[in-house]
């Protein structure tokens, strides 16, 4: 991964606080960082979920019986395992949720 050098403030504390646990400030930091972006992603996702976007009903409208029997079966053929998954359905409002088997 190329690297580029910026410039971070951080109190005094922190600092010691790093220097303490790690040698290497910058390895520190970059894992901190790319924990945080990790943990943002997630959040954004489990939002978007939360929150679907108004074509996804749509989608979720058309189905996905309609969309496979239009596929041949060579298309078909291991495609999708009926067995492996968890079973949703699509609550409007809510979004895709858990049913049962």
């Amino acid at each position: 991964m190329p690297s580029e050098r910026v410039t971070v403030t951080l109190p005094s504390d922190v600092l010691r606080a790093i220097d303490r646990l790690e040698r290497n400030r910058s390895k520190f930091v970059l894992e901190a960082v790319l924990r945080e972006l990790q943990r943002r992603r997630r959040e954004g996702l489990k939002r978007s979920l939360s929150n679907p976007h108004p074509e996804s009903e749509l989608l979720a409208d058309a189905g996905f019986d309609e969309w496979a029997s239009r596929l041949s079966p060579q298309d078909a053929a291991g495609l999708v395992d009926v067995e492996a998954g968890t079973p949703v359905r699509w609550v409007p409002g809510k979004g895709w949720v858990e049913t049962k088997k």
